[in-house]
């Protein structure tokens, strides 16, 4: 009996480390001109955070549902869902600077409630399992629920605080980058929207981790309608960008079905253009995809991302010899990595050996200015073991697959490269790193089993 009560413990603890951790979504989207959009859209609320930008990313994720988070660091994580949802930028600043707030105020990594709250619940698991061995089950089953009702209390209330907390810290970014809160209400009243369809009860927020949003609608319009940038206008040119966002999102992760629905051919708008070169990519309509990105062309030549989309469809429809041209042009533009490791692919899979050194030397200027990019580090890879260099595609390997926590592999990988290395060289030392981190990453999961 004691024995399946402590285990019944030890399931409980783990539910409640569970509810306590922030779960990352499926995947990282990741698009030259959507960080470039972000970084200017959310500029000034970083500034007005006592933030420096350099240090704050706000990135996206594959999710349908309409949510943003902090989890560590200086990261903001923006749902696709989301910006499909926002009618505007204003809406989705609002929504960073509330974000900020939690990172500013320190919400990820202060654990008072949570400590709180597993303190409660650790001290009625221990007590209940006590009362239970000495043979009253039934008072034994009242203490630990007591304490898990108390425990969850203290926690929902903590987080509660945390968010009036961050809408407040958000309003006065708002206001500190003379933004107007206009977005930021407009948004909550979506969300608020969604709680009436859930048939979420509105005259009382216990037992939730956020506050109603008509709370905070209330809250926040007093605080909104009187500041001095409650009417400033939006700005037309970050409006337009984040449609051209918006719809390029949309056409990549939407079904083809729901974009061409969303955006019909009789769309002949940019955002439009946009959308349905996705969708036709996405769907194996190479030629239609060519036609909407030639039509964004024509409105703007020389627009690098426009560039960058034809050069990616002719890349991924078999024609990487094609794709050369429009990639190096918006590399020239941009010196976005994340399109200069699309110019070294598109080299590489030419098989052209004349374009293996330009390959080499895209791909290592990409990853000096962006060491997080697996895929830039497999190219790099593929120039490496080309030329028979094969410690550097080693080093290349560890580093891609310490990237993507695949630890075991990584530790092989940098022990591979060691061996071919000079010792005491930039290399030999990166590569020593590596398989020092990976080793300590395997023996932990090693132990844990």
């Amino acid at each position: 009996m004691m024995t399946r009560w402590l285990r019944l413990v030890a399931l409980l603890l783990g539910s409640l480390m569970l509810m306590a951790r922030p779960a990352l979504a499926q995947s990282i989207l990741r698009d030259a001109e959507t960080e470039a959009f972000m970084a200017d859209m959310s500029g000034d609320l970083v500034k007005a955070a006592g933030m420096q930008p350099r240090n704050v990313q706000v990135m996206v994720i594959n999710d349908p549902e309409i949510n943003a988070f902090v989890a560590g660091g200086q990261y903001v994580w923006v749902h696709s869902g989301l910006i499909a949802q926002a009618d505007n930028v204003n809406q989705l600043q609002g929504v960073v600077a509330h974000e900020l707030g939690h990172i500013e105020g320190g919400h990820v990594i202060r654990t008072d409630g949570i400590k709180e709250a597993t303190s409660i619940t650790l001290l009625s698991l221990v007590l209940g399992a006590a009362a239970i061995a000495a043979g009253g089950a039934e008072a034994g089953m009242g203490i630990m629920g007591l304490g898990q009702q108390v425990g969850m209390s203290k926690y929902l209330a903590f987080s509660r605080a945390q968010e009036s907390s961050a809408d407040l810290a958000g309003a006065r970014y708002l206001s500190g980058a003379h933004l107007s809160g206009k977005g930021s209400l407009e948004f909550f009243k979506k969300l608020q929207n969604q709680e009436y369809r859930l048939a979420i009860p509105q005259d009382n927020s216990y037992g939730r981790t956020h506050p109603l949003s008509g709370e905070r609608i209330n809250v926040l319009r007093e605080v909104y309608t009187v500041d001095p940038a409650w009417d400033t206008p939006p700005n037309p040119q970050l409006e337009a960008r984040f449609e051209r966002i918006k719809a390029k999102l949309i056409g990549f992760v939407s079904e083809p079905q729901q974009t061409l629905l969303k955006y019909p051919e009789s769309d002949r708008s940019i955002p439009a253009h946009y959308a349905r070169a996705y969708a036709w990519h996405k769907s194996a309509y190479p030629e239609k995809a060519l036609s909407e990105a030639d039509a964004l062309l024509t409105a703007a030549p020389h627009d690098p991302y426009f560039l960058e989309l034809k050069g990616q469809i002719l890349l991924e429809s078999g024609r990487p010899g094609e794709a050369i041209p429009p990639l190096r042009e918006a590399v020239a533009k941009t010196q976005q990595p994340l399109i200069a490791v699309l110019l070294g692919h598109a080299l590489i899979a030419t098989e052209d050996e004349k374009n293996y050194a330009e390959a080499e030397t895209v791909l290592r200027n990409a990853i000096a200015r962006d060491r997080e990019n697996p895929f830039a580090w497999y190219q790099l890879g593929v120039v490496y073991e080309h030329r028979g260099d094969t410690p550097r595609a080693a080093l290349a390997s560890a580093e891609r697959f310490s990237m993507i926590g695949q630890d075991a592999m990584a530790l092989r990988s940098a022990d591979a490269a060691m061996q071919g290395l000079k010792p005491g060289t930039v290399d030999y030392l990166r590569a020593q790193d590596i398989a020092m981190v990976s080793r300590a990453a395997v023996e932990q999961k090693r132990k844990r089993r």
